[in-house]
């Protein structure tokens, strides 16, 4: 049988990620009382239990001590039982931004601020969170790439190394993306903006990819930025990193960003563990 644990940051995505795993074939139960957790291993870990798959939510919403979830675990790993836990994450601004869009409260923000909620939450959760066999940041993930992500460990069972890179174009005039990890600034290229057929084209149109990677210097950025960042990569993996922000800035972020976002995806996908998105931030701006 397997056995997932299910936790993380409020507003990180636990709920979707339960109904992802109830899609794919997991008996999924939410905010089950930490007490009750020996019980329930005990349970579904019975000889004539017909569940293979289960995977459990739980969170700050039990209002018990996360002290006491730690004993229950070592005491399951002492037994010699099997369980993986799955910490989903997220960034404090895109949490923040979570609440305010759901109108929602945060459980440990009652008649305060959502900040301290998550303060005070990311202190309770931290020994949890360094327990986890995968954690994934669903700051930039659209809910079709958590449920690639999901697959990818629960389904096809390859190798995670709980990273996700994300590769953003963006423009400069709009401002760098505060969390962005790595920043290229790629405006010394050719700008196909001043180019009549091409202005109202993006780097998602082949004209204006061709004019960008035409030009000697785009070719030279692309091949010495790929290598530098597979370089990266595994040294990133290595030091325990989840999230990786790629950004690469052009002055609109419609052409020659894009563009290059696009084949240092091209160029990553397929080619490790990891998990890979693209993300144009600026694309439609003005539009």
């Amino acid at each position: 049988m397997r056995f997932v644990i299910v936790t993380g940051m409020s507003g990180g995505g636990k709920r979707t990620a339960l109904k992802l795993l109830e899609d794919i074939g997991f008996y999924c139960v939410d905010n089950l009382p930490i007490p009750l957790l020996d019980k329930f291993f005990e349970l579904i870990t019975m000889p004539n239990s017909e569940l293979n798959k289960v995977a459990l939510g739980v969170d700050v919403r039990t209002s018990q001590s996360f002290e006491e979830m730690g004993m229950i675990l070592d005491k399951f790993k002492s037994q010699g039982y099997l369980f993986d836990i799955l910490f989903m994450e997220a960034s404090d601004s895109t949490i923040l931004k979570r609440y305010k869009e759901s109108r929602r409260m945060h459980p440990l923000s009652v008649g305060g601020r959502v900040e301290d909620g998550i303060k005070q939450e990311r202190k309770i959760l931290k020994p949890l969170k360094q327990m986890a066999d995968y954690i994934v940041d669903t700051s930039n993930l659209l809910t079709r790439e958590l449920k690639e992500e999901l697959d990818r460990i629960f389904v096809q069972n390859k190798e995670y190394n709980s990273l996700i890179v994300n590769v953003m174009s963006f423009g400069f005039k709009n401002g760098i993306p505060q969390d962005a990890d790595l920043v290229f600034d790629v405006r010394f290229l050719p700008n196909p903006y001043y180019i009549d057929e091409l202005k109202n084209l993006t780097g998602n149109d082949k004209e204006v990819q061709d004019f960008v990677m035409n030009c000697e210097e785009a070719v030279t950025f692309k091949d010495k930025l790929v290598d530098m960042v597979r370089f990266l990569i595994p040294n990133y993996v290595k030091e325990g990193k989840y999230q990786l922000l790629i950004a690469i800035g052009c002055t609109g972020g419609k052409h020659r960003s894009v563009t290059l976002a696009n084949e240092l995806y091209g160029a990553l996908k397929d080619q490790g563990s990891y998990g890979l998105n693209i993300i144009h931030r600026d694309i439609k701006v003005g539009k």
